[in-house]
C-alpha cells in the first residue's frame, strides 16, 4: 500500500505564503504593532548631502571620491525613506539542504525569505531577489504588493540546481553590486558554507547599502546525536568520513571547530561593515526575527 505521503499535493507558492501569514506573519505583526519599518530599520536610501565626519558617524556612509579629492574625510547623508527598496540574497548551495527531514536549512531559509518579503512590502518597500548556489540562478527584480512575494515564493520553491564545486559568496555579493543600484536595504540569507575571500565583496556591498547578514543553521552541525559509527558527508564536496559519534573526544572536538569557525564569521561579517546575526532550524521564526529586531534598534541608536 502507498504511504499516504507519496501522495501530499505539491507545494504551491499561493499555499506556502498563507500558512506564513496565519503562523508567522499575523504573530509578527503584533511583535511590530503595524511599524514594519523597524523589522530592520535602517537610514534612508536617498542621497541628501554631504558633511564632513564626525566621530561616531557610520564608516559606510564615508564618500571616498570626496574624501581624496578634499584630503578630509566627508560622509554622505540620506533622507529618510518609507518606500524603500530591499533585496533579499538568497543561498540554496548543496550545504543548505541540511538538517531535520522536515526542518532543514533550505526550508527555513524559505519561511525566512518570504516572511521578510511580506511584511516590508506590507509597509510600502520594494523587494526584489538573487537566487543564488554556486552561480546566480535567477534575479526577481523589486517588486510592489503580495503578487511580488508570490513571485519570489513561486522561484523558491523550484528544486535548485545540481551545481557541482564548492560555493563561492564572493560571486553572489559582486553580483548584488551589479544589481542594486540604487541604495538599498541588503538582507543575506546563507549559512555562509563558502571558500574563503569573499569579506572584501561583502565589504564593497556594505559600503554602498545597508547590509543585514543572516546565518541559517542547524544545531547538528556543532553537536551530533550519540548513534555510533556513521558515516558523515560534506554536502559541498561530497567528502566522507567515518566517525564515532559515541567518542566524548570527538564530540569535544566537534564543539571546538564549530565554535572556532563561527567566531571567525563573525569576525569576518564584522570587518566587512555589517553585523551577523543567526536563526537555528529548531528556533520559532516569530521570536528569532524579533530578536534580531531588537539588536538592529540598539547598533542604530
Amino acid at each position: 500500500m502507498d504511504h499516504p505521503a507519496d501522495h501530499a499535493p505539491p507545494l504551491t507558492a499561493e499555499g506556502v505564503l498563507r500558512r506564513l501569514e496565519w503562523r508567522v506573519v499575523r504573530r509578527l505583526d503584533g511583535r511590530l504593532q503595524g511599524d514594519y519599518r523597524t523589522l530592520f530599520r535602517g537610514e534612508g536610501v536617498d542621497f541628501h548631502d554631504l558633511r564632513e565626519y564626525e566621530p561616531g558617524d557610520d564608516l559606510r556612509h564615508v564618500d571616498w571620491n570626496v574624501t581624496a579629492r578634499m584630503d578630509t574625510p566627508y560622509v554622505r547623508q540620506y533622507t529618510e525613506d518609507r518606500e524603500a527598496t530591499a533585496w533579499l540574497l538568497l543561498d540554496r548551495s548543496a550545504s543548505m539542504a541540511f538538517g531535520p527531514v522536515d526542518r532543514q536549512k533550505d526550508r527555513v531559509l524559505v519561511e525566512l525569505a518570504l516572511t521578510l518579503a511580506q511584511v516590508l512590502v506590507r509597509g510600502g518597500n520594494r523587494v526584489g531577489a538573487v537566487l543564488f548556489d554556486n552561480a546566480v540562478e535567477r534575479v526577481v527584480p523589486p517588486g510592489q504588493g503580495r503578487r511580488q512575494v508570490l513571485r519570489v515564493a513561486h522561484h523558491l520553491l523550484q528544486p535548485p540546481r545540481s551545481p557541482t564545486g564548492a560555493t563561492d559568496l564572493a560571486v553572489l555579493f559582486r553580483a548584488a553590486c551589479g544589481v542594486a543600484r540604487r541604495r538599498s536595504l541588503v538582507v543575506v540569507l546563507s549559512d555562509f558554507v563558502s571558500v574563503p575571500g569573499w569579506g572584501p565583496s561583502l565589504g564593497l556591498l556594505a559600503r554602498r547599502h545597508d547590509v543585514v547578514a543572516v546565518q541559517v543553521l542547524d544545531p547538528r552541525e556543532s553537536r551530533l546525536p550519540s548513534v555510533g559509527m556513521v558515516y558523515v558527508e560534506d554536502a559541498e564536496t561530497g567528502e566522507q568520513i567515518f566517525v564515532d559519534t559515541d567518542d566524548p573526544g570527538f564530540q569535544r572536538r566537534l564543539r571546538e571547530a564549530a565554535r572556532q569557525r563561527q567566531e571567525e564569521l563573525a569576525a569576518q561579517v564584522r570587518s566587512a561593515g555589517t553585523e551577523l546575526h543567526t536563526v537555528s532550524t529548531d528556533q520559532d521564526l516569530v521570536r528569532a526575527l524579533a530578536r534580531i529586531s531588537e539588536l538592529r534598534r540598539r547598533i542604530r541608536r
